[in-house]
C-alpha cells in the first residue's frame, strides 16, 4: 500500500476490515505513524511501515525485501503513491524539475514497483494456480479531465490509466485482475488548498451528489475489489467522483 494518507488511509482501513495484513509505504518518520498502525492493528491484522520514496530504486528494493521478510508473499499491491506539483504552474511555465518530480512519484515508481510485485505474483501463481492476487492502481478524474496549471499530474495520471490496461493484458493469461479506481473531488490534504474552490463549484451542481467525496468512499471502493466481486472485469475503471464526469447538457 502506497501512501497512508487521505485516501491512503481510507483503503487501509478498508482492507484491514477484511482482514488483509499491510505493508504501508511513506515518507512520515515512523513515530508519527504510530497512532494509524495502532489503529489498523486493532482488527487483528499485522501491519508495518515500509519507510521511504517510491519513485527512488533503492528504497523500492527496500521495501520489497521488509515485505518479503515479514509475510513472504504479496498478494495484493495497490498503488496509491501521488503529489501534486509543489507550485501551480500553467503548462507553458511549467519547469522539468517539477515535471519530473511529480512524473516519478506518481507513474514511474509505481510501474516499476508493480514490475516487481507483477512477477512475484506470477511465480506464485505458477506454484499455486489457486492463489489470489490482484492490483489496483488509483489513479484520478484528471486522467482525463486537463488541468492547464498542473499538466505534469494529469499527464501522469493518464499514463497510470494506460498502465492499468498494459499489466492486465499482460497478467489476463494468469488469471491476476488489474484495476484501476478514478476518484474525482476528495477531501485530503492535496485538496485542502483550493477547498474554496470546490466548495462553490459543488454547490453549484458540478458534481451530480452534491458533496466532496471521502477517503473512506475510495476505500470501499477498492475493498469490493478484493472482494473478487468483480473478478471478470479486469482493466476496467472504478469511477469515484459522485458523477462529475458524466456528460450533461
Amino acid at each position: 500500500m502506497n501512501s497512508f494518507r487521505g485516501i491512503g488511509l481510507g483503503i487501509s482501513r478498508s482492507l484491514a476490515l477484511k482482514g488483509f495484513n499491510l505493508a504501508l509505504n511513506g515518507m512520515r518518520p515512523v513515530e508519527q505513524i504510530e497512532d494509524v498502525m495502532a489503529e489498523l492493528q486493532k482488527n487483528g491484522v499485522e501491519v508495518i511501515y515500509c519507510r521511504g520514496n517510491v519513485a527512488i530504486a533503492i528504497d523500492r528494493k527496500q521495501m520489497w525485501e521488509q515485505i518479503m521478510d515479514r509475510f513472504g508473499r504479496l498478494n495484493l499491491l495497490v498503488n496509491n503513491a501521488g503529489m501534486g506539483p509543489r507550485e501551480r504552474l500553467d503548462i507553458l511555465q511549467t519547469t522539468e524539475k517539477s515535471y519530473h518530480e511529480v512524473m516519478d512519484v506518481n507513474l514511474t515508481g509505481p510501474y516499476f514497483l508493480t514490475q516487481q510485485a507483477a512477477s512475484h505474483m506470477v511465480e506464485e501463481k505458477e506454484k499455486d494456480p489457486d492463489l489470489k492476487a490482484a492490483i489496483i492502481n488509483i489513479s484520478s478524474i484528471s486522467a482525463t479531465l486537463a488541468s492547464v496549471n498542473r499538466g505534469e499530474y494529469c499527464i501522469s495520471k493518464a499514463g497510470m490509466s494506460m498502465m492499468t490496461q498494459l499489466f492486465a493484458v499482460r497478467l489476463g493469461e494468469y488469471d491476476i485482475p488489474v484495476f484501476e479506481v478514478r476518484p474525482g473531488v476528495i477531501s485530503t490534504d492535496m485538496t485542502a488548498g483550493v477547498k474554496d474552490k470546490y466548495d462553490r463549484l459543488i454547490d453549484g451542481g458540478l458534481t451530480l451528489q452534491k458533496r466532496w467525496g471521502l477517503p473512506e468512499d475510495v476505500g470501499r471502493a477498492v475493498g469490493s475489489l478484493v472482494s473478487c466481486d468483480l473478478a471478470y472485469s479486469t482493466g476496467q475503471v472504478i469511477m469515484v467522483d459522485g458523477g462529475l464526469t458524466i456528460g450533461r447538457l
